[in-house]
């Protein structure tokens, strides 16, 4: 946090005076399901406008690199075209003793240098990249494998093989230089990478594996900003885990500014708080993960967040579809609910 200083004419005191006095025009507040559609359409319509407009989608082109085999898992590494010229490494892990079509979940990943890889259990025997597993129970893309889901772990832009692991602007944030650039191209960086999931969705609706009927998304961090936005706008996500995402703009971005490119929409406050979005995807059904020693965000804005989004799911009639989950644990990825949760909710034929 940085250090407050009582001067009137620093930008930091004006910023802080701004929020204060800002109301965001779409904040929830229906209390009818029949309001709660309304404002939640409204509020899916923003926020689309803010991303920017979509590009053309260019024909997937999958390519298929590689494939390792594991004991329980095929782990194969494709490149998917998701607009013109633009390229997405993905990991597609297919569990082995499975017959029929398997229901799917998109692994978003979060902040950190190797991307997908961590996500799809990825290390190499390098003990960086273990030790970044480890520190988070980061390979969720595997986990979910390992219990059966066709698991798609890509690599967003600004991270991964999608800046050759490794910072192409040293000394700057890579997020913030793509934001910027982005922006100025008429895009923002946000939103090229909802389109990419999308893009991912499309592609694993082709795989003869998938249940196109019984997909989902998870991520951590940064992953579940990732998961808020596509669970909100993609309709053939049908449940969505996130992890350590849930929080508030005063927490976020005023406070204790913790923030970056990839995760901005622009000018969003003016029309809604993070709790908002979030419980606008109601009445989907919904895990949210929070750490209690969570210092990235931290546990009360969680808790305020985790209220908004209770409210809307009690609005809509369905309370049984939130699921909330305060662990014992820092920034990572808990567990204790995520599989029964995907079971019930992709997999509620047999429960498997």
């Amino acid at each position: 946090m940085a250090e407050m200083i009582d001067a009137p004419q620093l930008t930091e005191n004006f910023i802080r005076k701004l929020y204060e006095r800002t109301r965001p025009s779409l904040s929830f507040s229906a209390e009818t399901p029949e309001a709660l559609f309304e404002w939640k359409e409204k509020l899916k319509g923003k926020v689309k406008e803010l991303l920017g407009e979509f590009p053309d989608p260019a024909p997937l082109h999958p390519q298929l690199v590689s494939v390792e085999e594991t004991e329980k898992y095929l782990r194969e590494k494709w490149m998917i075209q998701s607009e013109e010229d633009c390229w997405v490494p993905l990991y597609l892990l297919l569990p082995k003793g499975r017959k029929g079509k398997l229901p799917a979940i998109l692994c978003a990943h979060g902040h950190g240098e190797y991307g997908k890889d961590s996500v799809a259990g990825v290390h190499f025997n390098d003990p960086n990249r273990k030790a970044s597993i480890s520190s988070a129970n980061y390979n969720y893309g595997e986990q979910m494998a390992l219990s059966g889901f066709v698991t798609a772990v890509p690599d967003w832009r600004s991270f991964g093989e999608r800046i050759g692991y490794r910072n192409p602007y040293p000394g700057r944030d890579a997020c913030n230089v793509h934001f910027i650039q982005h922006l100025i191209l008429g895009r923002t960086l946000l939103g090229a990478n909802v389109f990419d999931g999308t893009r991912v969705i499309d592609f694993l609706a082709t795989r003869r594996e998938v249940d196109p009927e019984r997909i989902g998304c998870m991520g951590l961090s940064f992953g579940g900003t990732m998961t808020t936005y596509l669970s909100l706008l993609d309709d053939r996500i049908k449940a969505a885990d996130i992890i350590c995402y849930a929080t508030t703009t005063e927490h976020y971005a005023i406070s204790r500014p913790n923030f970056c490119g990839s995760q901005l929409v622009p000018f969003l406050y003016k029309y809604a708080d993070v709790p908002d979005v979030i419980a606008a995807i109601a009445p989907k059904p919904l895990l949210i993960e929070s750490g209690a020693s969570d210092t990235c965000f931290w546990i009360h804005s969680a808790l305020k967040a985790h209220e908004t989004v209770r409210r809307a799911y009690e609005v809509a009639g369905k309370p049984e579809n939130l699921w909330v989950e305060v662990f014992p644990g820092e920034h990572g990825f808990s567990g204790r609910k995520a599989f029964d949760f995907f079971r019930k909710f992709l997999w509620p034929d047999t429960g498997s």
